[in-house]
């Protein structure tokens, strides 16, 4: 597992940054996105893939234990599509 932290050391290694700059540029950009996504905005980064809202509508749902129809809340999801570029790259 990648953790920001792991980012972060990763960035200020190649980029001639401290940890603690390279942790405040991974967070702001993780911010940004959240940020965003709270505006139902779209947030594309070319090659790599869009981070975008889908609204999930109520809907009729079973309980698994005792098999009563309940009503599941309409819910809003951050989905992410990965670029062709990255797609590429996992498959190569």
């Amino acid at each position: 597992m990648t953790t920001t932290n792991d980012i972060a050391d990763k960035i200020a290694a190649d980029n001639s940054l401290t940890k603690v700059q390279a942790k405040g540029i991974v967070d702001a950009v993780f911010k940004a996105i959240a940020e965003a996504a709270g505006s139902d905005a779209e947030t594309s980064i070319p090659g790599f893939g869009k981070f975008k809202v889908k609204a999930s509508p109520e809907r009729d749902g079973r309980n698994p234990s005792t098999g009563a129809t309940m009503k599941i809340a309409a819910s809003k999801k951050l989905t992410f599509a990965p670029a062709k570029a990255l797609k590429d790259a996992l498959n190569n």
